[in-house]
């Protein structure tokens, strides 16, 4: 079974790397959610990247799983995102 995939789609992770998230510390979101890609092996198969505003400024850090955003994230909290939208609480 996969956990990160939404029936054949390769599951999508978007961080706003605009200017008021990166202040707020979307470079260490995106290093956070790369490492935890890269020590589940789910590199390639998951589609992580970086894009500019998604309009919601004031409640960044804003990310975007597939079609899901999630907004006030922080390097802290990536761990418990990955674990319930990426391996759906499965804990690999």
């Amino acid at each position: 079974m996969k956990y990160f995939t939404i029936g054949d789609a390769m599951m999508k992770i978007a961080i706003c790397i605009g200017s008021a998230c990166h202040l707020k510390g979307a470079h260490g979101v995106l290093g956070a959610f790369s490492a935890l890609l890269e020590k589940y092996r789910l590199s390639a198969d998951i589609d992580l990247e970086g894009n500019f505003c998604q309009g919601r400024c004031t409640e960044g850090v804003v990310i975007k799983i597939d079609d899901e955003i999630i907004t006030h994230v922080s390097q802290e909290k990536v761990f418990a995102i990955f674990q319930e939208k990426v391996l759906k609480g499965g804990g690999r």
